[in-house]
């Protein structure tokens, strides 16, 4: 019995652990019910048509040649399956209520579709829920640029069918993807779920190089390949106040999920940030500086180094010390308070006997930029008259109005201050009212909110921006990191803290039309 005395050390107990908790997670993941879940794969991404390419011998079919407008063709097919252990209703499929009739969204990243049908449905039936043609209002697939729309289609467990997808455009080196909400589940590609013969092979061949060579095994054990989507290293992330609450539940979020990952959060402003961005950038000297660094709105300092990533639609809103209770306020009032012509509140229709005191951000703040740019209408605001946010110290102005450096320090003055007023992102006022020491302001009538926005009826937001020093590596933490930002976890994030992701589907108009509505000389200090 020697040899088994051998077999049982600790270190071959260990290994032996090491397998059976994996296989159960796995074992786990894939076969415990209660989840819905969408997976999708791509079957075939290839080129049909290489004729854009410089070398001397291209490849086209005969059928090309008098369709011009077909050059860089390439054909997809993309599986979309129930893999879960739920049937999928129709009513699960989380959308807005002006796209009611979206389900999924197939994307092809920088390739445009030209043309699609659906192939191999498990069952005709499916066919029914998949018409050729449908438009943004009723059912059916819809073709716009590189996305497909699909409509919200019930799937019993083990149901599938394929989209076959003819587009153009020099994005082969991007993998399709599928994006989408479900109640109680998730979507995800799957294709690393394929092969459990290939992963448990693995798995045992690990097991005998431990009871063989039990050091190196034990070494091996400890450098498990991260998980798919994860970077490791260390990355910090710069930049606006107004978004740095989902940056700091996103890092935890993104620790949880990568343990090799680190990131760091610091909050200094937009400008700083993007100030700091390009510092770190300069000094790295060629190779790339694990910086990611946001702001309200588009960087106008110029340079074309910092590459722009578009994440989200910030909503800003005024805020008034609660002695303040007006119901709204004007554009055209908050013009002439902030160039230090109102200087008591009893001067506006409804307001009380109180002196104006104007608490601001300073030079460099993304949200003073977008607060100068949507409401003052370009005006900047007058120089700065307090150190103290109550008591007049410089200029010569007979407005009190002070600097702060954060969208917290400016709700704690406004709280504490007697006929303060500020702006700061929604999000952060609304919980500071709950407490009843600040008071939201309607603008022109209008109350400030994410359907406001999006609707573009409120005036006061700004798209948010993440900006790299040069384009990321694609297995870097940056990228991963911002991958992760786009990605459920992500959004669910950014919408819990009253922003618009543009990686949902029903924001993605608003957002390109805040991008083109956004000129990045608008804000230099942003």
């Amino acid at each position: 019995m020697g040899w088994l005395k051998e077999l049982l050390t600790p270190e071959n107990l260990l290994a032996l652990l090491g397998v059976v908790v994996t296989i159960g997670g796995l074992s786990y993941e894939r076969f415990m019910p209660g989840r819905k879940r969408i997976g999708y794969r791509v079957q075939m991404d290839t080129l049909i048509d290489d004729s854009t390419q410089d070398e001397r011998i291209h490849q086209r079919l005969s059928m090309l040649e008098n369709t011009p407008d077909l050059a860089g063709a390439s054909l997809v097919l993309l599986r979309i399956e129930n893999d879960g252990f739920r049937g999928i209703d129709a009513e699960d499929y989380i959308t807005a209520p002006t796209t009611e009739h979206r389900g999924l969204t197939a994307t092809f990243p920088n390739r445009t579709v030209r043309d699609v049908a659906v192939t191999e449905p498990s069952h005709p039936d499916l066919l029914r829920h998949l018409p050729q043609h449908g438009t943004e209002t009723s059912p059916g697939l819809v073709a716009h640029g590189s996305e497909i729309s699909l409509p919200r289609v019930p799937l019993n467990r083990g149901d599938h069918f394929k989209l076959l997808v003819l587009l153009t455009g020099a994005g082969t080196d991007k993998e399709p993807r599928v994006g989408g909400r479900i109640r109680e589940g998730r979507i995800r590609n799957n294709e690393k779920f394929r092969r459990p013969s290939n992963r448990m092979l693995g798995l045992i061949g690990g097991l005998l190089l431990l009871l063989v060579l039990q050091s190196t095994g034990l070494q091996l054990l400890r450098e498990d390949p991260l998980p798919q989507g994860c970077g490791k290293g260390a990355l910090t992330v710069v930049g606006s106040t107004a978004f740095a609450p989902v940056m700091k539940d996103l890092d935890g979020a993104y620790e949880s999920d990568c343990p090799g990952a680190r990131i760091k959060v610091q909050a200094q402003g937009s400008g700083r940030g993007t100030s700091t961005l390009r510092d770190e950038g300069d000094a790295a000297k060629g190779t790339f500086p694990p910086y990611l660094a946001l702001s309200d709105g588009r960087d106008g300092s110029g340079g074309p180094e910092l590459k722009e990533h578009m994440v989200a639609l910030s909503v800003f809103t005024m805020v008034v010390n609660e002695d303040v209770r007006l119901p709204s306020i004007s554009r055209a009032d908050l013009k002439k308070l902030y160039a230090g012509g109102i200087s008591n509140w009893n001067q506006i229709d409804g307001g009380p006997d109180l002196a104006v005191r104007l608490v601001s951000r300073e030079g460099k703040s993304g949200t003073r930029g977008v607060f100068e740019a949507r409401v003052l209408g370009g005006t900047p605001e007058f120089g700065r008259t307090s150190a103290n946010c109550r008591t007049l110290k410089y200029g010569n102005q007979d407005v009190v109005r002070c600097e702060l450096d954060s969208t917290e320090d400016v709700l704690k003055t406004v709280a504490a201050t007697p006929g303060a007023i500020g702006y700061v992102e929604l999000r952060a006022a609304e919980l500071r009212s709950e407490r009843g020491d600040v008071h939201l302001l309607s603008l022109d009538g209008r109350k400030p909110s994410v359907d406001a926005v999006r609707a573009g009826t409120y005036a006061f937001w700004e798209p948010e921006y993440a900006y790299t020093y040069g384009t990321p590596p694609a297995n870097s933490l940056t990228s991963k990191f911002l991958d992760y930002l786009a990605a459920d976890t992500g959004r669910n994030l950014v919408e819990k803290h009253g922003h618009l992701p543009c990686s949902v589907p029903e924001n993605q108009q608003a957002c390109q039309r805040a991008h083109a509505d956004t000129d990045p000389g608008d804000h230099a200090n942003g």
